[in-house]
Protein backbone atom coordinates (compact mmCIF):
# COMPACT_ATOMS: atom_id res chain seq x y z
CA UNK A 1 0.00 0.00 0.00
CA UNK A 2 1.39 3.68 -1.30
CA UNK A 3 1.94 6.71 1.00
CA UNK A 4 -1.24 8.85 -0.22
CA UNK A 5 -3.61 6.00 0.44
CA UNK A 6 -2.06 4.87 3.57
CA UNK A 7 -2.62 8.80 4.91
CA UNK A 8 -6.40 8.84 3.30
CA UNK A 9 -7.23 5.59 5.15
CA UNK A 10 -5.28 7.47 8.33
CA UNK A 11 -7.62 10.13 7.96
CA UNK A 12 -10.97 8.08 7.58
CA UNK A 13 -10.27 5.78 10.44
CA UNK A 14 -9.63 9.11 12.66
CA UNK A 15 -13.02 10.83 11.18
CA UNK A 16 -14.91 7.28 12.11
CA UNK A 17 -13.63 7.19 15.48
CA UNK A 18 -14.17 10.71 16.26
CA UNK A 19 -17.87 10.76 15.25
CA UNK A 20 -17.71 7.78 17.12
CA UNK A 21 -17.04 9.95 20.05
CA UNK A 22 -19.31 12.77 19.63
CA UNK A 23 -22.19 10.42 18.83
CA UNK A 24 -21.31 7.89 22.30
CA UNK A 25 -21.24 12.02 24.07
CA UNK A 26 -24.46 12.70 22.65
CA UNK A 27 -25.91 9.68 24.06
CA UNK A 28 -25.31 10.47 27.56
CA UNK A 29 -25.79 13.87 27.21
CA UNK A 30 -29.51 13.27 25.96
CA UNK A 31 -30.10 9.86 28.38
CA UNK A 32 -28.64 12.15 31.75
CA UNK A 33 -30.58 14.86 30.68
CA UNK A 34 -33.78 12.75 30.23
CA UNK A 35 -33.07 10.90 33.28
CA UNK A 36 -31.17 12.57 35.66
CA UNK A 37 -30.99 16.46 34.57
CA UNK A 38 -27.47 15.73 33.99
CA UNK A 39 -25.90 16.68 30.60
CA UNK A 40 -22.62 17.49 29.18
CA UNK A 41 -22.50 21.57 29.12
CA UNK A 42 -21.51 22.48 25.61
CA UNK A 43 -21.98 19.14 23.45
CA UNK A 44 -23.40 21.04 20.76
CA UNK A 45 -20.33 23.04 20.57
CA UNK A 46 -18.21 20.09 20.43
CA UNK A 47 -20.57 17.90 18.35
CA UNK A 48 -19.77 20.94 15.76
CA UNK A 49 -16.49 21.29 15.98
CA UNK A 50 -16.01 17.39 15.87
CA UNK A 51 -18.53 16.79 12.91
CA UNK A 52 -16.44 19.47 10.77
CA UNK A 53 -13.26 17.96 11.58
CA UNK A 54 -14.38 14.75 10.86
CA UNK A 55 -15.86 15.64 7.15
CA UNK A 56 -12.44 17.67 6.27
CA UNK A 57 -10.87 14.34 7.38
CA UNK A 58 -12.80 12.05 4.90
CA UNK A 59 -11.91 13.96 2.00
CA UNK A 60 -8.72 12.36 1.07
CA UNK A 61 -10.47 8.73 1.17
CA UNK A 62 -13.40 10.26 -1.21
CA UNK A 63 -10.53 11.20 -3.33
CA UNK A 64 -8.39 8.04 -3.47
CA UNK A 65 -11.85 6.35 -4.20
CA UNK A 66 -12.61 8.95 -6.49
CA UNK A 67 -15.75 9.24 -4.92
CA UNK A 68 -16.59 13.00 -6.11
CA UNK A 69 -19.76 13.96 -7.83
CA UNK A 70 -18.88 13.92 -11.33
CA UNK A 71 -21.17 14.92 -13.54
CA UNK A 72 -21.05 13.06 -16.74
CA UNK A 73 -24.53 13.66 -19.02
CA UNK A 74 -23.03 16.03 -20.57
CA UNK A 75 -19.76 14.56 -21.91
CA UNK A 76 -21.92 11.20 -23.35
CA UNK A 77 -21.31 12.25 -26.34
CA UNK A 78 -17.77 12.66 -26.28
CA UNK A 79 -14.87 9.76 -26.91
CA UNK A 80 -13.52 8.00 -23.99
CA UNK A 81 -10.45 10.08 -24.67
CA UNK A 82 -12.37 13.13 -24.52
CA UNK A 83 -14.01 11.68 -21.22
CA UNK A 84 -10.24 11.13 -19.71
CA UNK A 85 -8.98 14.08 -20.89
CA UNK A 86 -12.16 16.07 -18.66
CA UNK A 87 -11.97 14.23 -16.00
CA UNK A 88 -8.58 14.85 -15.65
CA UNK A 89 -9.32 18.60 -15.77
CA UNK A 90 -11.87 18.26 -12.98
CA UNK A 91 -9.47 16.66 -10.57
CA UNK A 92 -7.12 19.10 -11.53
CA UNK A 93 -9.21 21.90 -10.90
CA UNK A 94 -10.42 19.92 -7.74
CA UNK A 95 -6.51 19.77 -6.23
CA UNK A 96 -5.95 23.64 -6.74
CA UNK A 97 -10.07 24.56 -4.99
CA UNK A 98 -8.49 22.09 -1.95
CA UNK A 99 -5.10 23.88 -1.80
CA UNK A 100 -6.95 26.89 -2.23
CA UNK A 101 -9.20 25.66 0.87
CA UNK A 102 -5.71 24.58 2.82
CA UNK A 103 -4.63 28.64 2.40
CA UNK A 104 -7.46 30.15 3.29
CA UNK A 105 -8.26 27.57 6.14
CA UNK A 106 -4.84 28.40 7.24
CA UNK A 107 -5.03 31.63 7.41
CA UNK A 108 -8.32 31.75 9.45
CA UNK A 109 -6.95 29.11 11.99
CA UNK A 110 -3.57 31.60 12.51
CA UNK A 111 -6.79 34.55 12.85
CA UNK A 112 -8.50 33.12 15.70
CA UNK A 113 -5.51 32.08 17.28
CA UNK A 114 -4.64 35.41 17.15
CA UNK A 115 -7.71 36.74 18.27
CA UNK A 116 -8.32 33.99 21.22
CA UNK A 117 -11.59 33.11 19.52
CA UNK A 118 -13.70 30.53 21.70
CA UNK A 119 -16.94 28.78 21.38
CA UNK A 120 -19.18 30.42 23.07
CA UNK A 121 -20.41 27.98 26.19
CA UNK A 122 -16.89 26.28 26.72
CA UNK A 123 -14.28 28.69 25.37
CA UNK A 124 -12.95 26.09 23.16
CA UNK A 125 -10.62 27.12 20.96
CA UNK A 126 -11.39 27.44 17.80
CA UNK A 127 -8.12 27.34 16.09
CA UNK A 128 -7.56 23.57 17.52
CA UNK A 129 -10.61 22.40 15.01
CA UNK A 130 -8.85 24.70 11.91
CA UNK A 131 -5.49 22.58 12.66
CA UNK A 132 -7.51 19.50 12.35
CA UNK A 133 -8.83 20.51 9.18
CA UNK A 134 -6.03 22.19 6.79
CA UNK A 135 -3.87 18.61 7.00
CA UNK A 136 -6.68 16.67 5.06
CA UNK A 137 -7.31 19.38 3.07
CA UNK A 138 -4.02 19.44 1.71
CA UNK A 139 -3.35 15.75 1.44
CA UNK A 140 -6.85 15.72 -0.30
CA UNK A 141 -4.89 18.26 -2.93
CA UNK A 142 -2.28 16.26 -3.39
CA UNK A 143 -4.04 13.12 -3.62
CA UNK A 144 -5.73 14.87 -6.72
CA UNK A 145 -2.47 16.28 -8.71
CA UNK A 146 -1.31 13.09 -8.33
CA UNK A 147 -4.13 11.73 -10.30
CA UNK A 148 -4.66 14.74 -12.35
CA UNK A 149 -0.82 14.45 -13.22
CA UNK A 150 -1.00 10.47 -13.38
CA UNK A 151 -4.30 10.13 -14.88
CA UNK A 152 -4.91 6.91 -13.38
CA UNK A 153 -7.73 5.94 -11.56
CA UNK A 154 -5.81 4.85 -8.11
CA UNK A 155 -2.88 6.50 -6.20
CA UNK A 156 -1.13 3.20 -6.18
CA UNK A 157 2.33 4.41 -8.05
CA UNK A 158 2.05 7.31 -5.52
Amino acid sequence: MKTLELLAKVCAVAAGALLTLITLMTCVSVVGRNTTGWTIVGDFELTGAAAGAAIALFMPWCQVRRGNINVDFFTLWASRAAQQRLERLGTLLLALLMGLMAWRTTLGGLNAWRSHSGSMMLGFPEWAVYCCIVPPFLLTALIALTQALRGSHDVEQA
